[in-house]
């Protein structure tokens, strides 16, 4: 197994895919290259057909996958705005790897779970994953979603919605020589390897934790019995005046995924925007479909809470995988972090190999993320969605 990522800057793509292929030894051609996954600025868009085909004779890969963003990132390095390409080659023994662009009215076309095992090709047995690449103005993201989780139940799904110059309403995707400005570009990644999934929202827990006992559609109306504006309230009150200043303007709510869990931790909440309140009803409205029984944590979003978010859950997967070390990682990250909320660049690619060591990582700034909270798969905003590609352990008796 074996990776290489980077990331080039240059007005000239072809500099940048040249500066691109001499910095991966990956690349040299003495080993076969499975998959390539190419973010290109959109700077590049009126030749984004050569670049991509270039690209995927000077990379010999069998696959190559991707899409176009505002900013793209690898090696440790995010270049948000200017003309850059980044590139994740992946040499993997025994994977099954198969990719299909996909259209809004083919989505449309799937009724069952086998319409989408017809559509794509791919058994569920063969899908530890689905990297997902997908235009935001040509494709309901929330329907291919809910599509693909049907049809590979407890899969995850990773990825993002292209971006590109947000004076123009359109995005560009990549499968192997092939340039698209519509639909999706999803990739199965299956044989021996899992995916490892962190999907830091940016948000930190603010206040205990409560059962909604009043809600409808939007809406909740009471928490804990009491109107759901005046527990908010308190909560704030409750907070040291600090926190309660870094509050104004960030206030957001956390639903739980899974009520079964004995005790409540970052990752296990699904973070939403506090839409309005009604101080005469005491209901609040948010961007979900909250359930009565179901737990919810007010949290707040500023820099200092993206960052503690990020770090704490970057720490528990390097717990968690103990000696198992990825052999590559695929960061999403919204077109709403970068330097425009941290103040400096290269925040979440610096942060990711700061606390998991020197692998191989690239990705791009996103329309809106796609990654798993729990075990359902959501589209996600302000969000670092990671996928971290881990070879899977040998059975006993067997050979690493």
């Amino acid at each position: 197994m074996r990776t290489g990522a980077a990331v080039a800057k240059h007005a000239d793509w072809r500099d940048a895919l040249a500066d691109l292929i001499g910095q991966i030894p990956l690349l040299s051609g003495e080993h076969e290259v499975n998959l390539a996954l190419l973010f290109a600025s959109s700077e590049y868009r009126e030749e984004f057909p050569d670049l991509v085909a270039r690209a995927r004779q000077l990379t010999g890969a069998r696959l190559l996958v991707g899409c176009s963003g505002h900013g793209v990132i690898g090696a440790g390095k995010e270049i948000e705005g200017e003309p850059a390409l980044a590139l994740l080659a992946f040499s993997l023994p025994g994977a099954k790897l198969t990719a299909v662009h996909l259209t809004q009215e083919e989505l449309e076309g799937c009724r069952t779970p086998q319409d989408w095992h017809r559509l794509t090709g791919v058994a569920p047995e063969d899908a530890s994953a689905w990297l997902l690449f997908a235009d935001p103005f040509t494709l309901d993201a929330e329907a291919l979603l809910d599509g693909l989780s049907a049809g590979y139940p407890g899969t995850p799904l990773v990825g993002g919605l292209a971006s590109g110059d947000p004076r123009l309403r359109g995005t560009h995707l990549f499968l192997n020589e092939e340039v698209y400005d519509r639909g999706a570009v999803a990739l199965a990644l299956g044989g021996p390897y899992a995916v490892r999934t962190i999907v830091s929202q940016g948000a930190a827990p603010i206040g205990d934790t409560w059962t909604i006992t009043g809600a409808q559609g939007h809406i909740i109306e009471t928490i804990a019995q009491r109107p759901a504006y005046q527990v908010l309230v308190d909560t704030l009150r409750a907070l040291p005046p600090a926190v309660q200043r870094r509050a104004q303007g960030n206030l957001l709510v956390g639903l739980a995924m899974d009520e079964h869990r004995g005790e409540f931790r970052r990752g296990d909440f699904l973070i939403r925007n506090l839409m309005g309140v009604d101080q005469e009803s005491g209901a609040l409205t948010v961007g979900a479909l909250p359930r009565v029984g179901q737990t919810i944590q007010f949290q707040l979003r500023d820099p200092d809470a993206a960052d503690e978010d990020l770090r704490e859950l970057l720490e528990r997967a390097r717990t968690e995988l103990g000696p198992r070390r990825p052999v590559g990682a695929l960061l999403c990250s919204c077109n709403g972090r970068g330097v425009g909320l941290f103040g400096t660049p290269d925040h979440d690619a610096r942060t990711l190999v700061d606390l998991l060591g020197p692998i191989a990582v690239a990705g791009f700034f996103c329309n809106g993320e796609i990654g798993p909270v729990g075990e359902q798969n959501f589209l996600h905003g302000f969000t670092a969605s990671i996928a971290l590609v881990i070879p899977e352990e040998p059975s006993q008796g067997q050979a690493p």
